[in-house]
């Protein structure tokens, strides 16, 4: 494992999918611990992509407190069927929420309710990937304010990030593709103590080489990350690829 800081970002960087997702479930593991010794209740918001496949199924084996651990997800389309699999809920729920025991898991159902939700039970640790167009939860660069006064709003999604759902095998095709979704925006997403990315694969090299080299800006959302005192990037070998000097 490499370790590095960029700016206030810690980076790791593993040799494999596996042990990047190991690392990261072990690391959210301490980050609940610590919560847990000094509050009844540790709030974890965590994302819904293929490419947390690794952490997720590393964290259903830890040894958590589960019962202690209030669930939460960040982004949901609008527009699918209730039960549709491309549904972000769902895709948590088949993963994890119905694999250990939670406190109590909170879906997003509108912004307002989720938004009111997430003031009275402000996130202790989120743990999230990074769009191949360097977005955060559905944060596109068009559409990510650093300073949004929302915690929940509604985003029209950029054709970049809907290509990355084609991308992921999510769509079979672009128009598959929902054009609008709810998201937890960036001030909500940086606001927990503790912030985790999971970001393994060649195809998010060139958003990795952006987030950890370009000047910190809404042009690539993930750059905000630097600016938090607490977060830790995990990569592996082929994300952080483009990013070798």
């Amino acid at each position: 494992m490499k370790s590095f800081k960029v700016d206030r970002l810690e980076v790791r960087v593993f040799d494999s999918r596996g042990a990047l997702g190991r690392a990261t479930a072990e690391a959210v593991c301490v980050a609940i611990s610590a919560v847990l010794a000094r509050k009844e209740v540790a709030n974890v918001m965590f994302a819904a992509a293929s490419s947390q496949n690794e952490f997720l199924a590393a964290l259903v084996g830890m040894p958590v407190d589960w019962s202690r651990v209030n669930g939460f997800h960040m982004d949901e389309y609008i527009g699918l069927d209730v039960d549709a699999p491309q549904r972000f809920g769902n895709f948590l729920r088949e993963r994890l929420f119905s694999k250990v025991p939670f406190r109590e898991v909170s879906y997003l159902g509108s912004c307002e309710q989720y938004a009111a939700l997430l003031a009275a039970r402000p996130t202790d640790i989120v743990v999230m990937g990074i769009g191949e167009n360097t977005h955060l939860a559905f944060n596109d660069p068009h559409a990510a304010l650093f300073d949004d006064p929302e915690l929940v709003k509604v985003v029209e999604l950029d054709e970049d990030c809907r290509a990355q759902q084609v991308h992921d095998g999510c769509f079979m095709a672009l128009e598959d593709v929902p054009r609008q979704a709810m998201t937890v925006t960036i001030p909500a997403l940086m606001r927990p103590e503790y912030v985790f990315a999971v970001v393994p694969g060649k195809n998010k090299a060139e958003a990795v080489a952006h987030t950890l080299g370009d000047d910190i800006s809404q042009r690539y959302p993930s750059t905000v990350l630097r600016r938090h005192p607490r977060a830790v990037l995990f990569l592996d070998d082929e994300s952080f690829s483009s990013s070798r000097s």
